[in-house]
C-alpha cells in the first residue's frame, strides 16, 4: 500500500463512510473512492462491504487495520514536528559556551527564549577553545560560543558582539574610582594572574610586552571567576573580561577599561556541512542582544 492508500483507508475505516472520509481530508468523493478503488486492486482484496449506506470492514480490512494505524500515527507525528520546526517551536539545542557567559548573559537569554519558546530544549556544557573544535566535530555541540577562538577548517564563525578586557581593583586601591587605567598603573599593586586563558590571556601579554611593564604575580589561579573572587577580599587586582567583570563586582570592588581598549570578539561557531536550525537562529539572535550589554 502507498501512503496515499493507507491515509484513505484509515480515513474510512475511522469515519465509516467515503463522504466522512473526503470531510475529513477536505478532498472530494471522487477522489476518495478512486483512491480506495486502487487500493482494493493492488492488495487483491476487498477492504469494505456496503450496507445501507455505510462501509463495514472486511475480515482483511480488520487484520490490516492495526498494523496501517501505526504507520497513520507515524505519519502524523512526522507532519506535527516538521510543522513545529518550521516554525521554530520545538527541537534541541546542543551548546557549548564559555564559562565567563554563564553568569549573567546565558541565563537572561534562555529566560527570554524559553518563554517564547517552551518546548525548544537544551543540553548545555561549558567549552574552551583547546576542545571546540572536537566538540562540533563530535556533534556535542551544534554551536559554540567563544571569545576570539582560532579559525578551523570547516567552521563556519559569526561574530555576535565585541566586548573588551577590564581591570577589576579593590576600591581602596583607586579610591577615585578611575573608569580607565593604563596597564603602567597595574604594575604598583599586586596582580592576580589567570594563567592559560587562551586568546584573552595573549591580548593582555601583548599590552604587557609591548609596554615593557613587569607585574608583580603574587597570585595564579585558573579561572576568572576566582580571580574575582579574591580581589573582593582586598588580595590584587585582576584583569577579566567586562562579562565575568559586570556579573561579579561588589561594594567594595570596581572595574575600569583599558587606556587604549583591549578588545575581541564573541563569536558563535557551527559546522559549515550543519545548517542551522530555525532555533539555533533564533537563539542566536537572543544572545546577540544580551551580548550587547557587555
Amino acid at each position: 500500500m502507498r501512503l496515499r492508500h493507507i491515509e484513505i483507508f484509515h480515513a474510512i475505516y475511522t469515519t465509516g463512510s467515503i463522504t466522512n472520509a473526503a470531510n475529513l481530508l477536505h478532498v472530494s468523493q471522487p477522489s476518495v473512492s478512486k483512491v480506495l478503488a486502487h487500493a482494493e486492486l493492488q492488495l487483491g482484496f476487498d477492504l469494505f462491504h456496503r450496507v445501507k449506506g455505510r462501509l463495514i470492514p472486511t475480515e482483511e480490512a480488520e487484520s490490516l487495520f492495526g498494523e496501517v494505524d501505526k504507520v497513520y500515527q507515524q505519519i502524523h507525528s512526522i507532519r506535527n514536528k516538521a510543522k513545529n520546526i518550521k516554525r521554530a517551536e520545538y527541537g534541541n539545542i546542543n551548546l557549548g559556551i564559555s564559562p565567563a557567559l554563564g553568569f549573567t548573559v546565558l541565563p537572561e537569554t534562555l529566560g527570554r527564549f524559553t518563554a517564547q519558546y517552551p518546548n525548544i530544549s537544551f543540553n548545555i556544557s561549558t567549552i574552551h577553545n583547546d576542545t571546540v573544535f572536537q566538540s562540533l566535530i563530535e556533534h556535542t555541540s551544534d554551536i559554540a560560543v567563544l571569545f576570539s577562538p582560532k579559525v578551523f577548517p570547516g567552521v563556519t564563525t559569526l561574530e555576535l558582539a565585541e566586548s573588551e578586557m577590564v581591570v577589576v581593583y579593590p576600591k581602596a586601591y583607586f579610591p577615585e574610582t578611575p573608569k580607565t587605567l593604563n596597564i603602567e598603573q597595574l604594575a604598583e599593586y599586586d596582580f592576580i594572574d589567570i594563567s592559560e586563558s587562551g586568546p584573552l590571556g595573549d591580548l593582555l601579554w601583548s599590552r604587557i610586552v609591548e609596554n615593557s611593564v613587569e607585574l608583580n604575580c603574587m597570585i595564579k589561579v585558573q579561572t576568572y571567576f576566582i580571580a574575582t573572587r579574591l580581589v573582593a577580599q582586598g588580595m590584587g587586582l585582576c584583569v577579566v573580561d567586562k562579562y565575568t567583570a559586570n556579573a561579579m563586582l561588589t561594594t567594595d570592588t570596581a572595574m575600569a577599561s583599558f587606556d587604549p581598549p583591549l578588545t575581541f570578539k564573541v563569536n558563535a561557531l557551527h559546522l559549515q556541512n550543519r545548517q542551522l536550525s530555525k532555533s539555533s537562529e533564533q537563539f542566536i539572535s537572543e544572545l546577540t542582544l544580551s551580548l550587547s550589554g557587555g
